[in-house]
């Protein structure tokens, strides 16, 4: 009887591995706060905080660790060059703080500083064929129409490092997001156009927000209008 129990302990054990081997690539993508060489002149500034994103993108990879488990693969992309830049107005180290959420999490940490380099990961990662994504989570500036990885950060109000919606096309494969994955932008307006052209060149639909959205410190991201809404566009 004792080694009937340990043969299925053995199986379940296995199949619990095939099961975590299964769920495919959780995704985070983070980009670059604004600097305030340009947004101290507006009412509203933006990014008053550098860790608008970095802190949702935490929460959210803490979601994923707890309901997916140690094995998962997680993989975060940090747009690089808007916390170099960002750093040079602030008293502390930002990469450490960036590395520190990667040691505490056991994730995969990867910086990138075009949107070429983004999409190569999207599209191909370790072996796309196979391991699909599972998730998707953006966390940055964006409009009804792109995700601006940069904004404000080079340029004042504007944006020279952007992924936009009649680009997906071209620069996003069709089949790299698992059947039933979960993508969700959290940055504003996204569902008012974005996500409907993502769901066309990918085939996966993304959450996104109908109105703008407002970056929290113990939170993910909530919408900022009574009117705002979670959708996918359709």
């Amino acid at each position: 009887m004792s080694r009937l129990r340990s043969v299925l302990l053995a199986s379940l054990i296995l199949s619990s591995a095939a099961i975590a081997q299964d769920t495919g690539e959780h995704i985070v993508v983070t980009g670059g706060p604004s600097l305030m060489v340009w947004e101290k002149f507006k009412a509203q500034p933006h990014d008053n905080w550098w860790m608008n994103f970095v802190r949702a993108s935490r929460l959210r990879i803490e979601q994923l660790r707890q309901q997916f488990g140690p094995s998962a693969q997680i993989t975060w992309l940090v747009y690089q060059r808007g916390y170099a830049r960002r750093q040079s107005q602030e008293h502390e180290n930002l990469f450490s703080i960036i590395q520190s959420v990667r040691d505490k999490y056991a994730l995969h940490l990867i910086f990138f500083n075009t949107t070429e380099q983004l999409c190569y990961y999207l599209n191909y990662g370790a072996d796309r064929d196979r391991n699909k994504i599972a998730t998707f989570d953006y966390f940055g500036h964006s409009n009804r129409a792109c995700f601006m990885f940069d904004y404000s950060n080079e340029i004042g109000s504007g944006s020279k490092v952007w992924l936009h919606e009649n680009e997906l096309k071209d620069k996003l494969h069709r089949g790299i997001f698992a059947r039933d994955a979960h993508v969700q932008s959290w940055g504003c307006y996204t569902a008012e156009s974005m996500s409907k052209m993502w769901y066309g060149a990918t085939g996966a639909k993304m959450v996104g927000a109908v109105g703008k959205t407002q970056y929290m410190t113990n939170e993910l991201p909530v919408l900022v209008s009574s009117t705002g809404k979670w959708s996918t566009g359709y």
